[in-house]
């Protein structure tokens, strides 16, 4: 699933740290909403291809039902900008841009387009790696809210 035996593309070449399967766990919440906690799973892999597919399921601690899944591409430029477009099982769509930093092993997002959301009206995405462990944190606006936290997960890969 991380390319086994496939060349890696000098494009994702600054982001291979991400390879591989993480899994953790969460905490959500926001004001119209209960705060959560949830287990996780992150896949990133890549194809030979100048980008890394990207998906992620998530399920309830304390009864493994499942809850949130979204899956998609991480197209890394060489100038340290990157494209990422998601699509969530809720049926919203995200196009992503924003930049990676190698050396800090950080990258950060901001939507450009949020589709098929009647309330949602941006999301940020922090991810960074830290003594191996993987976190992020997702920021989300609504027509009612400012920009504020919305999750945030720490992952160890597998």
């Amino acid at each position: 699933m991380d390319g086994g035996g496939v060349a890696m593309h000098p494009a994702i070449v600054p982001l291979a740290h991400l390879l591989g399967k993480w899994r953790g766990q969460g905490e959500g919440g926001y004001p119209t909403i209960n705060s959560f906690q949830y287990g996780e799973e992150l896949t990133f892999s890549h194809s030979g291809k100048p980008v890394i597919a990207y998906s992620q399921k998530t399920w309830k601690l304390a009864s493994g039902e499942p809850m949130h899944a979204e899956s998609g591409y991480w197209r890394p430029k060489t100038d340290g900008s990157i494209e990422v477009v998601i699509a969530q099982s809720t049926g919203l769509v995200e196009v992503q841009k924003g930049t990676y930093d190698t050396g800090n092993k950080i990258v950060k997002l901001q939507s450009e387009l949020v589709g098929n959301a009647s309330k949602v009206k941006e999301i940020t995405r922090v991810f960074e790696v830290v003594n191996g462990e993987l976190s992020y944190v997702v920021q989300m606006a609504t027509h009612l809210h400012d920009l504020q936290p919305h999750l945030k997960a720490l992952l160890k890969k597998l």
